[in-house]
């Protein structure tokens, strides 16, 4: 083989294997999995996982030595000592549980970054989809105002009717192919906005296949389980744990430590006299003038905070939901009303008013005017559709439906774990 067409077979092969076609549902797994930003923002979590690793240790000890060269009224000394500081509070173990509660907070956190993600992925999804529907059906009509056009023409050439209105309804056919056109260029920049969420470049080829779901109600689901809500929850936990903290501070860490000394001291020009001695010391602070009551008194604050932003977050999250579902019921109806009742009504009067105007009953201007009445019903028709189908993706969203938080379950009780 050749190495130009064996080069060319190559580069070919390379192009449709980078081709995605991707459904509604696939969304969200293709989000969680590729998504670039979601990628860095979970190292937070290894960063968090880090601080835990080196929290709640003992400060390292400390070796000394102190030597004096012997004199005329001091022997020679050599003192080696060792010193470790500890806590006489539960700041170690404070610190180690305030470091695992900010590992869950980080956990919860890209969590919610994925469910605001897949959202915005499904939003866009739900345009192209609707896009897509809106095209066929201007073409749809355009294929009937050709139809039409033909007629008009020939009637035109005919002298039946005015050429004027063989004109007018070439412009129309022209005008929904514009808006055909119009369409097809909000598509692509939906689709240029889309690729980065699913982790693909702008040379990459995607298409969105399948249709929208059915017009159904989801079922009513709690939004306890929401990320940013048990977010919350970990911070009012995290700061009161920061409080208990603050407060272990108050007394500072008691050193203590063994030292040896080695002593050595000429009596005459031939004698030589060596002593030691090994001993203990402690230090311990007197909390006297710094209690850390400042500290103390922020982190306070801290955790009444946390407190206040988890309820309005919980007041801001039901009225998500529940703004989200009566959106959807009003679409829904929106959509019933229109597809049961307006549309076959506005179809008849076309069907009927295109007849007339064939057999030279009705006038152009009325012809059009009916069909223009079907496009808007069918296009409002189409709006409401993705305007529930959003809806339904806020709700979901709002109860965290693709991206619940993964809380542990509760370890049972046990006198060890319960001894302060």
């Amino acid at each position: 083989m050749k190495p130009f067409p064996f080069l060319l077979l190559v580069l070919t092969c390379a192009s449709h294997a980078s081709a995605l076609s991707l459904s509604l549902g696939e969304v969200a797994s293709r989000v969680r999995i590729h998504h670039p930003a979601l990628k860095a923002a979970r190292l937070a979590i290894e960063e968090a996982r880090g601080r835990q690793l080196g929290s709640g240790r003992l400060s390292n000890p400390t070796f000394g030595y102190d030597f004096q060269n012997q004199s005329n009224v001091s022997p020679q000394t050599g003192v080696f000592s060792i010193d470790q500081s500890f806590p006489i509070t539960r700041r170690l173990s404070l610190e180690k549980k305030l470091t695992s509660q900010l590992v869950t907070a980080a956990e919860l956190e890209i969590r919610d970054v994925e469910r605001k993600l897949i959202s915005d992925a499904q939003q866009q999804v739900v345009q192209l989809l609707t896009l897509s529907k809106q095209r066929a059906l201007r073409q749809q009509q355009t294929e009937l105002a050709q139809k039409l056009s033909e007629f008009a023409s020939g009637r035109a050439k005919a002298g039946e009717v005015s050429p004027l209105d063989a004109k007018q309804v070439q412009l129309d056919a022209q005008r929904l192919r514009v808006e055909s056109r119009l369409l097809e260029a909000q598509s692509v920049s939906l689709l240029g906005q889309l690729k980065p969420m699913l982790g693909l470049r702008s040379e990459d080829a995607l298409s969105i296949s399948g249709d929208l779901p059915a017009l159904s109600l989801p079922a009513k689901s709690s939004w306890m389980m929401r990320p940013d809500y048990q977010l919350a929850q970990t911070k009012i936990a995290a700061a009161q744990t920061g409080k208990d903290l603050a407060k272990a501070k108050r007394m500072p860490d008691v050193t203590a430590g063994f030292f040896a000394s080695r002593e050595m001291q000429d009596v005459t020009t031939t004698q030589r006299e060596r002593t030691g001695f090994v001993g203990f010391r402690i230090s311990i602070p007197l909390p006297f003038w710094n209690r850390n009551q400042g500290e103390i008194a922020e982190k306070a604050a801290a955790a009444e905070r946390a407190r206040l932003e988890s309820e309005a977050l919980a007041v801001q999250i039901n009225g998500e939901a529940g703004t989200a579902r009566r959106e959807m019921e009003t679409n829904a109806s929106i959509v019933r009303e229109t597809r049961d009742t307006l549309l076959p009504l506005a179809v008849e009067q076309m069907t009927a008013m295109q007849k007339a105007y064939e057999s030279g009953q009705a006038d152009l201007l009325s012809v059009l005017r009916a069909r223009d009445q079907r496009l808007q019903l069918e296009a409002a028709s189409l709006d409401a559709l993705r305007d529930f189908h959003l809806a339904r993706i806020r709700y979901e969203a709002a109860t965290g439906k693709h991206a619940p938080a993964i809380v542990p379950a509760a370890k049972p009780a046990t006198p060890s774990s319960t001894r302060r």
